[in-house]
């Protein structure tokens, strides 16, 4: 087993600055490589404070603010215009990058596009929902329209 800092969020792992023991390989193969963790040494618990002190500035602030952002996002029906070709069949996917921007054209909020999650790959024109992360306990889920820009 290896023991790790986490620079990144990794789903079902944890959160950056958490430390964590993990498998050799999975550290070795996955972790280090895409830069989600660095290995634990003595000189690395200032890095944590560090990642820790980053992450809470990052967070909403209170519960109340994300309950009320929640809220604004369930509410909002969220209109993203891709380019289609035949069918309504999307030239690529739609990624969290592009529904933290639809989100933030609407007035809604302003989403870290990493706390955004797909369930499916959304590929084809219609109407999909999304999960998004305000706080470890606060969950919301957004309708996305997911229309063509052709103009008519």
């Amino acid at each position: 087993m290896s023991k790790i800092i986490l620079t990144h969020e990794v789903t079902g792992l944890g959160e950056p600055g958490d430390v964590l023991e993990v498998k050799n390989g999975y550290a070795r193969n996955y972790l280090f490589p895409q830069g989600f963790a660095v290995a634990w040494t003595r000189g690395g618990e200032k890095q944590v404070e560090q990642i820790r002190a980053a992450r809470a500035a990052r967070e909403l602030a209170t519960i109340e603010e994300a309950q009320d952002i929640k809220a604004k996002l369930e509410a909002a029906k969220v209109r993203l215009a891709v380019k289609t070709g035949t069918g309504g069949r999307l030239f690529g996917s739609v990624k969290t990058v592009h529904i933290a921007d639809a989100v933030k054209e609407a007035g809604v909020a302003e989403l870290d596009k990493r706390k955004i999650e797909i369930p499916t790959a959304i590929k084809t024109t219609g109407e999909y929902t999304a999960t998004v992360r305000l706080r470890d306990d606060i969950n919301a889920t957004i309708t996305l329209q997911v229309i063509s820009d052709k103009k008519k």
